[in-house]
């Protein structure tokens, strides 16, 4: 079975926020930030099931597309990618990863993507879904806790699909609040989406989604944004990505302007990884 060493990950302070950054950005440079732990028990469970095929789902730069395709390559599996959008005349870097590292590559209309579950036709095949969103992709999320002590009064998270934080969610002590930073515009399913994956003692435990920080919707980056990005680099030697982290920090910076948080919070900010999106900018854009 493959496993990844998480000796890697650090916990990185910065004092003038006064937030401490998990930094699973760390963890390897394919499967990083959360993507292995939603991906962990769904692997296992396939192979307990003797799958031999993966299809799963994602957009043109999803970094869930690549991860999996990784994965599946060091534990055997062979792997289908479902891309939502016309097929372009070149593949951009996450599908040309995704392609050298084995995963054959569908794309279907972003109308036949939208009624994707009609698609779970295959019976030889393990579905994963995109994001990883399933009961097991947050299960294994919680793992991230061997890293989170009972001190910690807010974890903070950037929101997708809404698995890692109901991961979180499952994991949090009582008097632990859950914050989550959507990266999606107007998306008022998400926290429905989240609560499909509790069960009913875990909705009840302290948790929230911050809709204001999209910067447009979902991947968008504007000059402003970039500028930020450059400058939490040069202050601290952290690097973000253009689609969920960059917004995390920002938002987190904010709010604190706005005293969203106590005085006495201690807050643990969750890098979920995804550096390889910023690939997809102008070289020189990013100073890192």
């Amino acid at each position: 079975m493959f496993k990844l060493n998480y000796s890697h990950v650090t916990i990185d302070s910065i004092p003038l926020l006064k937030i401490n950054v998990l930094r699973l950005d760390k963890l390897h440079p394919v499967v990083s930030g959360n993507k292995w732990f939603k991906l962990q028990l769904q692997l296992q469970e396939a192979i307990k099931k003797n799958y031999t095929s993966i299809t799963t789902f994602g957009g043109a730069y999803s970094n869930h597309i690549v991860a999996t395709a990784f994965a599946c390559q060091k534990m055997g599996l062979k792997c289908v990618g479902i891309i939502r959008g016309e097929e372009p005349k070149a593949l951009n870097h996450t599908l040309l990863a995704a392609t050298q590292l084995g995963m054959q590559l569908q794309f279907v209309t972003r109308e036949v993507y939208a009624i994707k579950q009609q698609l779970f036709t295959n019976s030889t095949m393990y579905y994963i879904n995109e994001g990883g969103y399933a009961v097991l992709g947050a299960n294994g999320i919680a793992e991230i806790y061997q890293w989170i002590d009972e001190s910690y009064t807010h974890i903070v998270c950037a929101v997708g699909t809404g698995t890692m934080m109901a991961g979180l969610i499952k994991g949090a002590m009582p008097h632990q609040k859950i914050v989550g930073i959507s990266v999606l515009k107007g998306n008022a399913t998400l926290l429905q989406d989240v609560k499909a994956l509790l069960n009913e003692p875990e909705k009840q435990k302290q948790f929230e989604i911050v809709h204001d920080y999209h910067f447009g919707g979902y991947a968008k980056h504007p000059q402003s944004l970039i500028t930020w990005m450059n400058d939490l680099y040069q202050q601290h030697q952290l690097p973000t990505d253009i689609v969920y982290t960059s917004k995390l920090l920002f938002a987190v910076t904010d709010l604190q302007k706005q005293t969203y948080f106590a005085a006495n919070s201690k807050i643990m900010v969750i890098h979920s990884g995804g550096l390889q999106g910023n690939l997809s900018l102008p070289m020189g854009t990013l100073v890192f």
